[in-house]
């Protein structure tokens, strides 16, 4: 059994990215499961290949995606993500696509399958604020978790899936008035529960 774990490069004008920061710091097993760690470009479509390409090479049972999500005080884990990209700002290559349709023949909404409120029973009972999120955003995040959903529908049907947002870290929101952020050793800690929690009901 394999699970894989993904963080995005930084992006904006961030210097660091909290979720690669936090997948880095895992363990390499947890519950005897190897861990695999990959970090995305944060690139429209270049993100959805770079995570493909990883699954075809280790056929994982479980897929974690992670992401930053700037202004959240808790771990947010995506109940679902819809079938647009909408950017506000460009990606880390200048691509900002408007009201634009990530795959033409997918759903118009894709589900993630992870234990969602498991994993937020889970994520607070080791004090942790957690939070299931209903919006993914339409950014690079919810592009990810759309392609990720997409391809186990079609192509990893063993598969399961999912996307956690982690807030900011402090250094992060030095210059950022009154907007939340979360330790880095509190958001590594969530995520290994998380994968507990995943790996726990895969085995059921």
């Amino acid at each position: 059994m394999r699970v894989l774990i993904t963080g995005f490069d930084p992006f904006g004008k961030e210097k660091i990215n909290p979720s690669f920061e936090a997948v880095k710091r895992l363990p390499d097993k947890i519950l005897d499961v190897e861990i695999i760690k990959l970090e995305i470009p944060t690139v429209f479509y270049k993100s959805i290949e770079t995570l493909r390409s990883k699954m075809c090479e280790i056929q994982p049972e479980i897929v974690i995606c992670t992401g930053q999500a700037g202004g959240r005080s808790a771990i947010s884990v995506e109940r679902i993500a819809i079938n647009i990209d909408d950017a506000r700002i460009e990606d880390n290559e200048g691509n900002k696509p408007e009201d634009k349709p990530i795959f033409f023949d997918g759903e118009n909404a894709y589900f993630s399958n992870l234990p969602i409120k498991k994993i937020v029973k889970g994520i607070k009972e080791i004090g942790i604020p957690a939070e299931i999120s209903n919006s993914a955003g339409t950014f690079v995040c919810n592009h990810l978790l759309y392609g990720l959903m997409y391809y186990i529908q079609r192509d990893f049907k063993k598969a399961i899936g999912g996307f956690i947002h982690v807030p900011y870290l402090p250094e992060q929101v030095l210059e950022k008035n009154n907007t939340p952020s979360m330790s880095l050793d509190n958001i590594v800690e969530a995520l290994e529960k998380a994968i507990e929690v995943s790996i726990t009901e895969y085995r059921k």
